[in-house]
């Protein structure tokens, strides 16, 4: 019995001779067979070499977000040190000025004005402050305070700083070093909220960065008596009072006229 074969005819346009091959039945499917394995090999290959493909692809973006990553990184410890570094530095002057840096929210953060303290004195008691017109020589607050900056002269490394820097808290009573005139009150860039008053003798006493005022301009003012409270305004990093006297338009170092408190 003749085995079954493959005809495979080709015939080339024009012409009238063809060509005639024939192959095996076994070696047709076999080839069939072969073609079938490699298209499935193609397949089964791009479908794992595609996402390896786009994998490889992402790889460069990858690298500038983890380079990204590593400076925001970077970023937050600097921050982060600063923080401990300010954290620091807040605990040791709270050490040094009292716990009660900030007073009370529910007392200074009312609309409502707060009246000054009113002590009274026995009769036998001699008085602590002159009445009328006087030089400076009292301390600005009922409290010693801390001198965190003096007098600083032109010529030095540092910069130039007439007066005292007294750390209190914010709402301290400011006192008048002295009898005199209010001569101006106001607030300016460097000195904050201020009062400016002028004694006998040519002196004139300056009280910076006040949350307050209470006193008026052009008021006659005795020594002792309060023109406002302390702050934080003005050029200023913390809570503290700017106490500056001169004479003559000249700088006085307070600490040669104030004794009581320093």
């Amino acid at each position: 019995m003749r085995k079954r074969r493959l005809s495979v005819i080709l015939h080339v346009d024009g012409t009238a001779a063809s060509k005639r091959f024939e192959l095996p039945l076994w070696t047709a499917r076999a080839g069939v067979g072969v073609l079938i394995g490699i298209a499935v090999l193609l397949i089964a290959g791009l479908s794992f070499y595609g996402p390896l493909v786009r994998q490889a692809a992402r790889v460069p973006g990858l690298r500038q977000e983890v380079a990204r990553l590593e400076t925001d990184n970077a970023k937050i410890r600097d921050l982060a040190t600063a923080l401990d570094s300010a954290e620091a530095r807040y605990a040791q002057l709270r050490e040094v000025i009292g716990p009660e840096v900030v007073p009370d929210p529910m007392g200074f953060g009312s609309r409502l004005p707060v009246a000054p303290v009113v002590m009274a004195r026995r009769p036998d008691v001699p008085a602590k402050y002159e009445v009328g017109p006087s030089a400076p020589s009292h301390w600005p607050l009922d409290e010693a305070g801390y001198i965190t900056r003096g007098m600083v002269e032109e010529g030095g490394t540092e910069e130039v700083h007439v007066g005292l820097d007294i750390a209190v808290p914010i709402g301290s009573l400011v006192r008048a070093v002295g009898g005199g005139q209010v001569v101006q009150t106001g607030q300016d860039a460097e000195y904050g909220v201020f009062v400016l008053i002028r004694h006998p003798g040519g002196y004139t006493s300056r009280y910076g960065h006040l949350s307050a005022v209470t006193t008026l301009q052009g008021a006659s003012i005795n020594a002792g008596e309060v023109l406002g409270r302390s702050g934080n305004t003005g050029r200023s990093s913390a809570p503290h009072l700017h106490i500056e006297i001169r004479q003559g338009g000249a700088v006085v170092d307070p600490t040669t006229l104030i004794k009581e408190g320093s």
